[in-house]
């Protein structure tokens, strides 16, 4: 393998990142010619902190096992016959311990392919999130491990620099590979870059990427473009096994991709202009060293605030699907109405007539339907929208820790997911009645529970 530096990665053209991995991951990554990366299930972590625990390592899927990352599984010399058992031993790094440990990876034969990393040390895994990662590094023979936490900025740029899909459970990677391939991915635009520096035109070719779609126009791309993958015709909630996995790939998978390319080219193109200026006849090493220095609050600016439009971009994202979505079931809702104390929630269902009628007795009648692709302590927020309704919290977040969802049902808040972010083994969600499914959401709390009593005030018709 080639070693592949961190500058190479983290400043190909196809993104930017507000700033590079903190020191461990960093090290790592550049230290390494190859990665496993693993979404950490719930089994995988909470060893390190709950007494009683016997897994005490990870699992490992058996595609990632027999990769060629891993050193080969050899049979355990066995005194007595017993199951057989195929194991491993070899030293992995541990930076933020700073020591190294045996680690153990074994596949008993009795258990199929079931295969675990095991010898791992505790206090990388204690604390962190769910849906946080485990990171290892390989290069000639020699292992290094971080977990990265998924409320830190690293999880976001190592998503970033991966590629990793919003579903995405666990791989290898070899770090040329894919250097190369986001290389391939802006090839054109690269050649076209240059050719326009060189024949003067390079002002102009960045006019022709500076504006960026408006959320809403880059959300409708994003739903054409899914649904013309899937073959269906709109998004309509009732009609789809999964609508709530449909939403997370739509705006965190497909939207984000679109989004990447189109600031990532016009970002580009503005450091450019900075660094090397728009007269290829006046270019030289000299003129493009003191542009950096001289010039580094401006490309620091540009930096941030292309981070602050991605983390924007989310928000609105998250939000128009949701639109998108209750406007193909037909169901009824008012956006972004002014309630009092200058309340806005995202979504009212049915009406803000109803919503705020002197004379509803039934609190079931209306509802507040809250979108934030993140929670962390925002949810906090929310809670003031509720006038005698229940209020439901949509997100595609995966790291709530099981206190905070507690704390949100003791405060009637109802979570609403994804539908594999509820069955999964990576986060909280699927122990909690408090979170629900998008599926569950609009086939039970709205078409059994609401429909009716819209229908008998007539809001909505029969439904089909």
């Amino acid at each position: 393998m080639t070693k592949t530096k961190k500058a190479d990665i983290f400043t190909t053209p196809e993104f930017f990142v507000e700033s590079e991995p903190d020191g461990l991951l960093a090290s790592v990554l550049e230290d390494s010619e190859a990665l496993y990366v693993k979404k950490l299930s719930l089994n995988d972590w909470d060893w390190a902190r709950l007494p009683g625990k016997h897994q005490g390592g990870i699992y490992v899927p058996v595609e990632e096992r027999d990769s060629g990352f891993f050193p080969p599984l050899a049979i355990k010399d066995r005194k007595k016959p017993a199951a057989e058992i195929r194991e491993a031993y070899f030293e992995i790094e541990w930076p933020t311990v700073g020591e190294s440990k045996l680690a153990h990876l074994v596949n008993f034969r009795s258990k199929g392919e079931e295969t675990h990393l095991t010898g791992l040390p505790k206090p990388p895994f204690r604390e962190v999130s769910p849906a946080s990662l485990l990171v290892i590094g390989l290069r000639g023979g020699a292992y290094r491990a971080v977990t990265v936490d998924s409320e830190s900025t690293d999880y976001d740029l190592l998503h970033d620099m991966l590629s990793l899909p919003p579903d995405f459970r666990s791989g290898v990677f070899t770090l040329s590979v894919v250097k190369a391939e986001r290389e391939e991915k802006v090839l054109l635009f690269i050649e076209d870059a240059v050719k326009a520096f060189f024949e003067g035109r390079i002002a102009e070719l960045a006019a022709a990427h500076a504006a960026m779609p408006s959320t809403t126009e880059l959300a409708l791309a994003a739903r054409k473009r899914f649904m013309e993958v899937h073959g269906i015709g709109k998004l309509d909630p009732f009609a789809m096994d999964k609508p709530g996995d449909a939403l997370r790939e739509i705006s965190r998978g497909v939207e984000y991709e679109i989004f990447k390319e189109l600031q990532s080219r016009g970002r580009a193109l503005d450091l450019v202009r900075i660094i090397l200026g728009d007269d290829p006849k006046a270019v030289s090493p000299e003129k493009a060293l003191r542009a950096i220095i001289l010039e580094y609050p401006r490309i620091d600016a540009i930096l941030l605030s292309a981070a602050q439009q991605r983390k924007s971009r989310a928000g609105y994202s998250f939000e128009h699907h949701i639109e998108a979505m209750l406007e193909a079931g037909k169901v009824p809702f008012e956006k972004q109405v002014v309630i009092e104390a200058k309340k806005r929630p995202d979504f009212i269902l049915p009406s803000l007539a109803l919503y705020a009628a002197p004379d509803r007795i039934d609190s079931c009648e209306a509802l507040v339907l809250s979108a934030k692709t993140t929670l962390r302590e925002r949810w906090k927020q929310v809670g003031t929208e509720m006038k005698n309704c229940e209020l439901y919290l949509a997100t595609v977040d995966e790291n709530i820790a099981a206190n905070a969802i507690e704390d949100m049902a003791a405060q009637g808040i109802k979570l609403v997911v994804p539908e594999s972010l509820k069955t999964s083994d990576t986060t909280e969600y699927k122990k909690h009645s408090s979170v629900l499914s998008f599926k569950t959401f609009f086939e039970a709390d709205i078409a059994v529970e609401r429909w009716p009593l819209w229908m008998a005030k007539g809001l909505v018709a029969a439904k089909a």
